[in-house]
């Protein structure tokens, strides 16, 4: 039942998932959800969104908006650019997801 204080999202597969163990009265602890993928290692064929998103997370919660707001939309121009969400499939590597978030965010 929705009470209008809670907001759902299907967001796609746990490999670009982002999450965050968020205690309000002491330390949180934020991570890509995905785990493990050791058959992808060495390959730079990793989507690093997950691990990007729990970075622009953990900087909301701890009331670096500014900051947490340029990543976001760093994330955001950049996923316009990727062919899919998938390992091996972006139209990018990690090492180029990762630079264009970082580029985008320099323009801002």
């Amino acid at each position: 039942m929705f009470d209008g204080t809670c907001l759902w999202i299907t967001q796609g597969g746990m490999g670009i998932a982002a999450g965050g163990n968020i205690n309000p009265g002491g330390v949180s602890m934020f991570e890509p959800i995905g785990g493990s993928a050791p058959r992808y290692t060495g390959k730079n064929i990793i989507n690093p969104m997950s691990a990007i998103g729990a970075a622009q997370m953990m900087l909301e919660i701890i009331g670096e908006k500014a900051a947490a707001d340029m990543i976001e939309t760093g994330m955001k121009k950049t996923l316009l650019k990727m062919t899919s969400m998938d390992a091996g499939k972006m139209g990018l590597s990690t090492t180029d997801v990762g630079d264009d978030v970082a580029q985008n965010i320099a323009l801002l």
